[in-house]
């Protein structure tokens, strides 16, 4: 006669896994520590060419300082392309070192390594983003107040603009990124990256225009940079997967 196992003998199927054979998955500080040294790698490669930063540094000084001496020196005139001059040079400027974003990975291998890496990818391209950020936004919206100077902008306003440059470049680079993936390996993909990202930055210009204009107006800039700070944040929730889609088919293809 076979012997009955009590119900203290029973085993359930999820107790035989030992624990070692579950893999835990990534944790945060793994995940943060990977895009941090993505993002310091394409620093570093920055730095070794930096005649592309100062090229693009050099391009939104020379935009952004034509208009006054083209149109005069009426106040009046300058105080309204205050605004709005410094946001297109801006736009312009920061799409100049987009087409190397992953172009030179793809070259060179790294591409389809990030792909096959064990970290998730939208984190991997949100860490190049950001080094994009730091090498391009960040001296654009440094040097943007003191180029609007020309424009007689009162340091409120001034304020304003460096304020909103630092909310709305982000929001370019992330655009940028998705656009630089979806052209890369592409015959003629600057110019279709160039397509793509200037309609959809039309929004960002809007707002951080119409931050500097509610200062000179009188009025509260909140409501523009709130919409800033708003777009940033779906930019960040949706920019980084996207690419990831288009950085997949771009190496399968």
């Amino acid at each position: 006669m076979s012997a009955v196992l009590p119900p203290s003998h029973t085993v359930s199927a999820r107790a035989l896994a030992a624990p070692s054979d579950v893999e835990p998955g990534p944790s945060l500080g793994s995940l943060v520590g990977a895009a941090w040294a993505l993002a310091l790698r394409d620093l570093r490669l920055a730095g070794r060419r930096r005649t592309d930063t100062l090229a693009s540094l050099a391009f939104f000084v020379m935009a952004s300082s034509l208009f006054p001496l083209a149109l005069g020196s009426e106040p009046a005139l300058l105080a309204r392309l205050a605004g709005g001059v410094p946001w297109v040079a801006a736009l312009l400027a920061s799409l100049l070192p987009l087409a190397r974003l992953f172009e030179d990975d793809r070259a060179d291998g790294t591409l389809e390594q990030l792909v096959l890496s064990p970290h998730p990818l939208p984190v991997l391209v949100l860490g190049k983003v950001t080094a994009h950020w730091l090498a391009s936004g960040i001296p654009l919206a440094l040097v943007a107040p003191l180029i609007a100077l020309q424009y007689g902008l009162p340091v409120e306003a001034l304020l304003v603009l460096l304020a909103s440059l630092l909310l709305g470049t982000p929001i370019l680079s992330l655009l940028g990124a998705v656009a630089a993936a979806l052209a890369t390996g592409l015959r003629g993909g600057a110019l279709l990256l160039s397509l793509m990202v200037l309609p959809l930055s039309v929004p960002v210009l809007v707002f951080g225009c119409g931050a500097v204009d509610a200062v000179l107006s009188g009025q509260s800039p909140a409501g523009a940079l709130s919409l800033l700070g708003a777009g940033l944040l779906l930019a960040l929730a949706g920019a980084p997967a996207a690419c990831a889609a288009a950085l997949r088919i771009s190496v399968e293809a």
